[in-house]
């Protein structure tokens, strides 16, 4: 029998290197760690404790004395030498992808992921020369995405990606399947976008109390409303708010509702279209379960007149969420491409060397 050139995919997997894979999410760990430490930076407020940079109080930020890692220094200085590690793993890990990783589109991820970590050292640095608040929301969500983008490396670069080649899913499902966990993927970066934005908008809670407002389920935020609000504010301390930052937290608890809706409701809809893959049940369930805690986390929050440690976790967990939600949506894309790609192969035997042989589907990116 003559032999076929089509490449099996024992031989495709022959590409996988575990050990790029493992530095890949070790690279989304130390990323994840970076956005809890500016989570910490922000919520205790010491964002400028080091009023220089690149430099520290002019010393060259790596010989920067321990001894004067004291107070808000230490959270805004481990903040930055996190950075640090974070570019460093980021280059090795494009230069490795570039010559390990046979795939274009993969290794343009590497070059995407490079230009993001250079892009977010230059805004930390603005945020801090500039003195904008604008910079700093900014610079928080592109973190989140940063994050996300390197996930989706970390999950295309693995061996059980490959393997979702050999998945057989309902064709008429998945495709809604996909668009569905996109659409709940990118309300959750929305929302961790409006809380960024309330995190650098205002110093304290716009709405002090939960689950009402202000004593309120709707809140009043007409003009001597606000006054009054404002009036009973400053004699606790806390600073004036305005109607915008009020609705903004209220518009963070609407979504935060509607997010959770869309994660429950789309269990039925992965039990019918993708049944097969497993490590998507596994995936949602985690998610459905991490959701609770985060909307815990949330209330949380508002209970403890935003503790740092407790605004700082629920930004880490609003993190985790989105990579979840990435992950989730990324199988489904790859699985729906299977799926049509199975759906297009032809239905007659290819002829090989004069004998007859069923068709093959092609293997997948």
């Amino acid at each position: 029998m003559g032999r076929s050139n089509l490449k099996s995919p024992t031989v495709a997997d022959r590409r996988y290197n575990c050990w790029l894979n493992r530095f890949a999410w070790l690279t989304c760990i130390a990323t994840l760690l970076l956005i809890c430490s500016g989570g910490m930076v922000t919520s205790k407020g010491v964002g400028l404790a080091v009023p220089d940079w690149p430099t520290t109080f002019g010393y060259n930020m790596f010989l920067f004395p321990v001894s004067k890692w004291v107070g808000g220094i230490l959270f805004e200085h481990t903040h930055r030498l996190i950075a640090s590690a974070v570019g460093f793993l980021t280059i090795v890990l494009t230069i490795w992808i570039w010559r390990g990783e046979s795939r274009h589109w993969v290794r343009n991820l590497g070059v995407i992921a490079l230009a993001g970590v250079i892009f977010q050292g230059i805004l930390g640095g603005l945020r801090v020369t500039m003195l904008k608040d604008e910079i700093g929301i900014f610079h928080a969500c592109i973190a989140q995405a940063f994050l996300a983008l390197l996930v989706v490396i970390a999950l295309v670069t693995s061996k059980f990606w490959r393997r979702l080649s050999n998945a057989v899913v309902d064709t008429k499902n998945i495709g809604s399947i996909t668009t569905l966990a996109i659409a709940i993927t990118l309300a959750i970066y929305i929302q961790l976008a409006l809380g960024s934005t309330m995190r650098h908008e205002h110093r304290d809670l716009a709405i002090l109390d939960f689950p009402t407002a202000n004593g309120a389920w709707i809140p009043d935020t007409s003009a001597t409303t606000l006054a009054n609000i404002n009036a009973w504010r400053d004699g606790q301390g806390f600073s004036d708010v305005t109607a915008f930052q009020i609705w903004l937290q209220m518009t963070h608890r609407f979504l935060a509702l509607l997010i959770a809706a869309a994660v429950i409701a789309f269990a039925p809809r992965l039990w019918r279209g993708a049944r097969q893959v497993p490590a998507l049940k596994r995936l949602w369930m985690l998610w459905i379960a991490f959701l609770f805690v985060q909307l815990t986390l949330g209330a949380w929050t508002i209970w403890s007149n935003k503790a740092a440690d407790i605004a700082t976790a629920h930004v880490a967990l609003g993190a985790i969420m989105l990579s979840f939600g990435v992950s989730i949506s990324a199988i489904c894309w790859r699985i729906s491409q299977v799926g049509t790609g199975r759906a297009r192969q032809p239905v007659a035997p290819e002829i090989v060397s004069g004998r007859a042989r069923p068709p093959v589907a092609p293997l997948l990116p």
